[in-house]
């Protein structure tokens, strides 16, 4: 068998692409959870309560639950909103991102592989695909609070490698946050910082994955 010609940049054709999910596939707003409360008090209880450090700790395994438990036993004051947010939850996803479904649809149809690779708690994620039903259509998602890593951790990327199949240096990692973007590079990704799925679009058509530069 003739292996793939590279393309003009000399790198490995591009056969898969994994997808962060949260703001790159479903919009996310942890405020969602508090509608109706005063936006101050909301963000008094996230400083205090370090939200990123704190929902990361969910990312990385810990359930809602526990979480919630644990404020209560060190912290009780903290607790009530930690169980709205829990309760609440659904209230943070905002739909799919602008333009993401079509953009999966034709990867999709051109043959690309697609995967998911998420910062999300393991107890929370059944609601993804509801909020965006494009995230079914991909073939698999490593969720980080069902393997107990989370990004940057170079070891979740590795460990997307292996339960794809996909050779690092064939497959873009997409991701809203440059940290993790940075990461997946270090692992052999070609690693794109997502902003819209416009510019998606266009960073994909100049690695030579076979999609439209525009809808």
């Amino acid at each position: 068998m003739t292996p793939d010609p590279l393309p003009a940049d000399g790198h490995a054709p591009i056969d898969a692409v994994i997808y962060d999910l949260g703001n790159v596939l479903v919009g996310w707003d942890p405020y969602g959870a508090f509608d109706g409360l005063d936006r101050a008090d909301v963000d008094a209880w996230m400083a205090e309560v370090d939200f990123a450090a704190f929902n990361l700790a969910q990312d990385a395994g810990r359930t809602w639950t526990e979480a919630v438990a644990h404020l209560e036993a060190t912290r009780p004051h903290l607790a009530a909103y930690a169980e709205r947010y829990r309760t609440a939850y659904p209230g943070t996803l905002t739909g799919p991102v602008p333009g993401s479904a079509a953009l999966v649809d034709e990867l999709a149809s051109a043959g690309v592989r697609l995967y998911g690779l998420t910062n999300w708690a393991a107890d929370t994620f059944h609601h993804a695909v509801p909020a965006a039903p494009a995230i079914g259509r991909l073939r698999d998602v490593v969720v980080s609070g069902r393997v107990h890593l989370a990004k940057p951790d170079p070891a979740i990327f590795r460990l997307a490698a292996v339960r794809f199949a996909v050779e690092p240096a064939r497959a873009v990692f997409v991701d809203d946050t440059p940290r993790n973007v940075e990461a997946a590079r270090a692992v052999g990704f070609r690693g794109v910082h997502f902003t819209g799925t416009g510019a998606l679009r266009a960073a994909l058509a100049d690695l030579g994955v076979p999609v439209r530069r525009r809808p």
